[in-house]
């Protein structure tokens, strides 16, 4: 669509990320998952954002409005992906509903117990959309407040 609409800023995020992508694909990680693909797409806004200010400090405001435009495009897909992420409060009720459930069968209840029935094989969020360190930080919380 950004080729037949001529959008060029359009088309070469598009192209730089399926680079990245690419380039990935022959590494030992890589980007299997929309939440890999969102932390490149994070990576490459702050990158832009360096960008900017590099290019502010040099006097070049052509290529900070263009910069600025293209982190503006990455940010949207990133809008797109963070849509699909499982949200905080779900996060938290499955975690303790977990926790309740282990706590019936089990005195002793480790940080390692839980994340393996929240994210672990036959876990209730595996292969759902959600930042595993803030499944972590809830569980701890949740834990005994440790952080």
């Amino acid at each position: 669509m950004a080729m037949r609409n001529k959008d060029t800023a359009k088309l070469s995020v598009l192209r730089s990320i399926l680079a990245d992508i690419t380039n990935s694909s022959k590494t030992a990680n890589p980007i299997t998952t929309d939440l890999q693909l969102l932390a490149l797409l994070k990576k490459r806004t702050a990158a832009g954002q360096t960008a900017v200010n590099e290019f502010q400090t040099a006097g070049r405001e052509d290529l900070v409005q263009k910069e600025e435009a293209q982190i503006e495009i990455v940010k949207g897909y990133a809008e797109i992906l963070q849509g699909d992420m499982v949200g905080e409060e779900e996060v938290r009720n499955v975690v303790e509903e977990v926790i309740r459930n282990l706590k019936q069968t089990t005195q002793k209840i480790g940080l390692g117990d839980v994340v393996k029935q929240v994210l672990g094989p036959g876990g209730k969020l595996e292969g759902k959309m959600v930042e595993k360190k803030g499944v972590v930080n809830i569980i701890q919380e949740l834990l005994g407040g440790k952080k």
